[in-house]
């Protein structure tokens, strides 16, 4: 019942029934439209990143690295960069949902600022998930639709994340060193056997999304995986957003046979500045994957796509799933005031899609 409930109130997935039963009116989905390479990608990312979440390995290098700092500047450095790592491997969502909650524990136990280190976390797994083909969800539709090799797809964001971090870096330098006792960390146990077979389980899925083997197979090996170590893994699964990526295919699909809608997207999308921007303007009002989709089927420039989708995640609460759950998981733990943070959490965003905004159209323009 817990998972019914929170496909129910996924508002995305909401909004995507309401556009999809729309466009069923006007025109019959076509089946050869679905990408199931992409969904079933999605899915085994999924499970893979539950399982992981299940093990604590997140958890664990959290406590570790916070145990060394000595002073606020260090923590918020360590905590940010953490998540830009894990949201590399295990994408923004977990990263949020896991990191955010943990500094707020030792912030409220020590009476540190709260405010610019979560939305600094929240930034970092956003800059993090950009840089590999499965840290967000629409990476994996755009290296599916246009078939981009390992290769060409880290030439795109290694200059992207370097910039980033380079950025994230001057942040630091404003904030203050304020010393802190050395943190009681928690024993947490790490099961390696099975962590160790998960790592395996992902790189086999790293060839999937790429298409050196069947993806279906790397699928059904990480849902074997996920039921041989605890079934309850499966209930935790982003199902809402498996059913949001299907929507919106059959919506495109419709909507392909519309003359009228596909020739107003393709004056939206005529070349890679146009279609960069048209990336970054619809994701700010309807999330970065089902934007990424909706362009996606109507460019052929791929790059231009991946740079509009990854920095549209900044800016507005909608931008991304993970500034929702940022925001939400900043309410549910927090002790400073919410307005507070959403006005100040809202200008950082907002500054950083639009310094982003500037640098990724020099990357496009220059081919860097």
């Amino acid at each position: 019942m817990t998972v019914l409930k929170n496909i129910a109130k996924d508002r995305i997935l909401q909004i995507t029934v309401i556009i999809t039963i729309v466009s069923l009116f006007f025109a019959r989905p076509r089946f050869a439209d679905i990408n199931f390479h992409t969904l079933w990608s999605v899915a085994a990312m999924l499970t893979i990143i539950q399982i992981y979440a299940y093990l604590h390995v997140l958890d664990v290098l959290a406590y570790k690295l916070t145990s060394i700092a000595d002073n606020t500047r260090k923590l918020n450095m360590l905590f940010t960069l953490l998540s830009v790592i894990a949201g590399m491997f295990l994408g923004n969502d977990i990263t949020v949902l896991t990191l955010i909650p943990l500094y707020l524990n030792i912030a409220k136990r020590y009476k540190l600022p709260q405010i610019l280190p979560v939305t600094l976390i929240g930034m970092g797994a956003n800059i993090g998930a950009a840089f590999t083909p499965w840290g967000n969800p629409h990476n994996i539709f755009l290296v599916s639709r246009f078939d981009v090799s390992p290769l060409l797809f880290f030439k795109w964001s290694v200059p992207y994340l370097i910039i980033s971090l380079v950025l994230m870096c001057l942040v630091f330098l404003f904030i203050p060193k304020k010393e802190i006792p050395a943190q009681k960390t928690e024993t947490i146990q790490i099961s390696w056997r099975p962590t160790i077979i998960t790592t395996m389980v992902f790189i086999f899925f790293f060839f999937g999304v790429f298409r050196v083997t069947n993806i279906v197979w790397p699928l059904i090996v990480a849902i074997g995986l996920a039921l041989a170590i605890n079934p309850r893994i499966m209930l935790k699964i982003d199902y809402a957003l498996l059913l949001t990526f299907t929507g919106f295919f059959i919506f495109i699909s419709d909507i392909q046979q519309m003359p009228v809608i596909v020739n107003l997207i393709h004056g939206t999308v005529y070349s890679e500045v146009s279609t960069y921007f048209a990336s970054i303007i619809s994701s700010q009002v309807m999330s970065n994957v089902p934007s990424t989709i909706l362009v996606g089927k109507f460019t052929n420039y791929a790059q231009a796509l991946f740079l509009g989708s990854n920095i549209g995640g900044f800016g507005s609460a909608i931008g991304s799933m993970a500034n929702m759950l940022v925001l939400k998981t900043f309410n549910q733990h927090a002790s400073v005031s919410r307005k507070k943070f959403f006005i100040q959490w809202t200008i950082m965003q907002f500054a950083g899609l639009i310094i982003l905004t500037v640098i990724g159209l020099g990357l496009l323009i220059f081919r860097i």
